[in-house]
């Protein structure tokens, strides 16, 4: 091998390697075990604790604990206090975690002074050092709700009376505002997976996946915090009464009413400080908030101001720093107040403009984040923590084991494919596209911390059929080198510069739709559009690069046949199908289908949209015996008129009952049925109701709208890309054959899931089923890109044919590509809709059906309405695009 090829090796290695440690570990670790073998300061620690070392602490609390209970953050952290410890000498901390820094708020480009001492609340630093060890002891892949269960709660409004909770003169309730900012909290990449819904008349229930109230003890206090912030003006008159305590009033001589107060990280003897009663400022004036790294590795909250909000920070700086007394050379401050507490006083010497600022404090990481985040998304009113659960995986075991196994049955479908039909090219395109599944995953996890569920996978599963499209598009034009008589080295090289531009075109087109949904989407929308944009850079990445980097590397290993040459036909005689006779039929009869799935999903407009996106009921209950998911899923089987049932088990948290309830989401009105069902189907279970209550969408209609408007903006986008890449024939072709891939698609599956009665699909829609419409989107933009950059070539190198034939001859040349491709999709989704069990039968089900029409539209849609649009004369195409231009001695047929 030569150097080059070398240097791409060991690059493309790294970044395996690189994709490996941000996915690892795989599995959560006993925080003891992993501390134990974190240390690395035995003899420090001993001579601040007393202890020999941290093994003997960790011996000391096991035999404290009951002999199965795991040792956790709970447990070390009360041993720590119990015992006085510090276990920041025990180990080495996380750069500017154990930092202090000067309280100074400055233009974001001014830093601060810094004190570098440590932390002087040894609590504090315990929980400082514990919570990264607890972060990095669990594992990198993080399962969602139905996969692994999580943390639940309930929050009530207290402040808010009741016609405000549910009307406002914006048409937005205070408890929808609370839903939308408690969403970006919790999911600001829309790939968390977290559930927020209204519940009852004046709660919101929150659900978390994969996590406990022990990995994370302050989670739901956090969320708590309404974030309301405020500046207020500190007093320096030398006049004023000393503040001996926190809580103090006085009122100064004209009239102007204080407080005092005392910073929430302040050391031991620190007095307080008068601040005004009133604020001069408060959160709305800033724009966006971030954690900032400053100078010396500490962390500090980046404010950047409305251009409303920058004009009246900027007065208010200025009237601070007008106290300024040159004679006993006081200076004005500024107090930062949130939610009540001062959480820092900064001297102002003069008037801050620039429309930024900075808040420099004890911070670490995660605190500037959190913090940053409640700023960014600050509540008006107050809420109460109401009930505390534990819920279980909402996926049965049994389902969840159908699922898996379907989902490893498309993959090695795929991969056998491949590998039988291009012999040394598919083992190449196999370790591309598992590369690149790689990287996409160690990006979501090691990046965006995104939460991996059931159709989570279930989609990488179907990627993998979708990532092979790029590595068939090459390996066609390679066979079509290797047919015109070129040796291996040029058809290689002839294969990849004619797919390039392909390549980029169709990945580019989908490029848009994710920017738009990442740029205008929110929650699980925005989420989709930022795997979906990964997974396009990874792809194009993998199969430009890794896959011909593999190629070299077999080519200068002596390997010549490449690509199996076995389905070339040898007399050089090419099959040519005439499309266009059939365009007329073909379109009309494809838009019928169109209209009559269009009438089904009107007439089945009030039983199409699940749970998630309307709400429903929830029924609990208690039992003298715990029913497997999987016999509750037999027993509501029996009766089709119950509609959708979601069913989990919770536990409640600190109220000293260990035993769980049984909770059932239901449609509207049909809880009752349900739990009638399931007595009757097992009476020695001894199910009993505790109670019931109405709950909110999951998929608010927000997120809805977004999608909706997404879409449409994403099919501009598309519409002026291509008009301008290609030609204007084209881009409407593209837009209107993407439209009718998705209208079909949708009415499809409403009308089969209605006519089967639930046995192909249930034709009912639920959040994960915004995705696979989603993706289809992406899918159909694809297939069209490409048949036509064809017809693009096909026109430049026949220069008398016309635009019929032209058509015609592009169709045929990307058959076998458009073919494979979909054989190779279909096989992943087949598989998963065949042996698949719940939300994932109908996520296949719909890219199924999205994967013929899309093949089927780019010949018989897509293709017509370009030679409709140009009136079947190759001439109006050239007048908008660039292409060589000849003198016609024939006419163009357009027939």
């Amino acid at each position: 091998m030569n150097k080059t090829t070398t240097w791409k090796l060991l690059f493309t290695f790294l970044i395996i390697i690189i994709s490996f440690s941000l996915i690892t570990p795989f599995e959560d670790q006993e925080l003891g075990d992993y501390a134990l073998g974190q240390v690395s300061s035995e003899a420090n620690a001993s001579n601040h604790t007393g202890h020999e070392n941290f093994s003997e602490v960790i011996e000391n609390l096991r035999n404290q604990l009951p002999e199965e209970q795991p040792i956790d953050y709970g447990s070390l952290r009360a041993y720590g206090k119990r015992n006085r410890l510090d276990y920041a000498a025990y180990f080495s901390p996380p750069v500017g975690v154990l930092k202090t820094v000067g309280s100074r708020i400055l233009p974001f480009w001014i830093k601060p002074g810094i004190r570098s001492n440590h932390v002087k609340d040894r609590d504090k630093r315990n929980d400082l050092v514990l919570r990264s060890l607890l972060k990095n002891s669990q594992a990198a892949i993080k399962k969602g709700l139905d996969l692994r269960g999580g943390i639940a709660f309930t929050m009530e409004i207290t402040d808010v009376n009741e016609s405000e909770i549910n009307t406002s003169s914006s048409g937005t309730s205070a408890m929808d505002k609370v839903i939308e900012i408690m969403s970006e909290r919790l999911n600001a990449f829309g790939v968390a997976e977290t559930l927020v819904r209204k519940k009852g008349e004046n709660a919101i229930e929150i659900q978390i996946p994969d996590r406990t109230t022990k990995q994370d003890p302050g989670i739901i206090e956090e969320l708590q915090k309404p974030a309301k912030l405020e500046f207020r003006i500190v007093n320096v008159n030398s006049q004023a009464p000393v503040a001996l305590q926190e809580g103090e009033e006085w009122t100064d001589d004209e009239g102007i009413p204080y407080v005092s107060m005392i910073r929430s990280d302040a050391i031991a003897n620190e007095r307080p400080i008068w601040v005004r009663l009133l604020w001069s400022a408060d959160g709305e004036i800033i724009e966006e908030a971030n954690p900032r790294q400053d100078q010396m590795g500490g962390w500090e909250v980046g404010l950047d101001f409305t251009p409303e909000g920058g004009k009246i920070f900027a007065d208010l700086t200025g009237d601070i720093a007008n106290l300024n007394d040159p004679a006993t050379g006081a200076l004005g401050s500024l107090a930062i107040v949130l939610d009540g507490q001062l959480e820092s006083a900064p001297t102002v010497k003069q008037r801050i403009d620039g429309g930024s600022a900075v808040i420099s404090g004890n911070f670490s990481y995660r605190e500037a984040k959190m913090l940053s985040d409640i700023l960014n998304n600050p509540l008006k009113v107050s809420l109460k923590i109401g009930e505390k659960y534990e819920v279980s995986p909402t996926l049965a075991a049994g389902a969840l084991s159908s699922s898996l196994n379907a989902s490893l049955l498309g993959a090695i479908l795929v991969i056998a494919f491949m590998i039988l039909w291009y012999k040394g090219g598919g083992i190449v395109a196999v370790i591309s596209v598992g590369t690149n599944i790689l990287l996409v995953i160690a990006v979501l996890a090691g990046i965006f911390q995104a939460t991996f569920t059931l159709p989570g996978m279930a989609a990488l599963i179907l990627t993998i059929g979708m990532a092979v499209d790029a590595n068939i598009l090459i390996f066609e034009r390679i066979r079509e080198e290797l047919k015109a008589g070129k040796n291996s080295e040029n058809a290689l090289e002839g294969g990849y510069a004619k797919a390039f531009s392909t390549i980029i075109d169709a990945n580019f087109t989908t490029l848009i739709t994710a920017s738009i949904l990442i740029w205008l989407g929110t929650g699980p929308v925005k989420g989709f559009g930022i795997t979906l944009a990964i997974g396009i850079v990874t792809s194009v990445f993998c199969a430009l690069f890794v896959s011909r980097l593999l190629m070299n590397v077999l080519l200068q290993l002596g390997v010549k046949n490449l690509i199996s040459l076995q389905k070339i036909e040898k007399s050089g005689h090419r099959t040519e199908i005439d499309f266009q006779k059939y365009r007329v039929p073909a379109f009309f009869v494809s838009w019928i289908i169109v209209i009559i799935g269009s009438l089904s999903v009107y007439s089945n407009k009030d039983k199409i949209l699940g749970i998630d996106f309307k709400g429903g009921e929830e029924l609990i209950a208690s039992f003298d015996q715990e029913l497997e998911p999987s016999k509750i899923d037999e027993a509501l089987e029996q009766s089709v008129d119950l509609g959708e049932v979601q069913h989990v088990y919770r536990s409640e948290i600190g109220t000293g009952d260990n035993s769980s309830r049984l909770v059932l989401q239901t449609e509207s009105g049909k809880s009752r049925s349900v739990l009638d069902v399931l007595e009757n189907a097992y009476p020695d279970a001894g199910l009993k109701e505790e109670g019931s209550s109405i709950i909110g969408a999951s998929v608010s209609s927000q997120i809805k709208e977004d999608a909706i408007f997404s879409v449409v903006i994403a099919l501009l986008g598309i519409l002026l890309y291509v008009a301008v890449r290609f030609e204007m024939g084209y881009a409407i072709g593209a837009v209107v054959a993407t439209v009718h891939d998705v209208l079909m698609t949708i009415g499809l599956f409403v009308l089969l899931g209605t006519l089967s009665n639930g046995i192909l699909c249930s034709g009912q829609f639920t959040a994960p089923m915004l995705a696979s419409i989603l993706m289809i989107v992406g899918y159909s933009i694809n297939d069209t890109i490409v048949v036509f950059d064809r017809i693009r070539e096909e026109l430049e190198m026949n220069p008398v044919t016309n635009l019929k034939k032209i058509i015609m001859i592009a169709i045929n040349r990307v058959l076998s590509r458009s073919i494979l491709t979909s054989f190779t999709t279909l096989l992943a989704a087949v598989s998963l809709w065949i042996f698949g069990a719940g939300v994932i039968n109908d996520f296949a089900f719909v890219f199924v059906i999205g994967i013929l029409t899309g093949t089927f539209s780019s010949i018989f849609i897509a293709s017509p309405i370009f030679f409709l649009w140009h009136k079947g004369d190759r001439r109006h195409v050239e007048e908008g695009e660039i292409l060589p231009k000849y003198d016609w001695q024939t006419s163009s047929d357009k027939k």
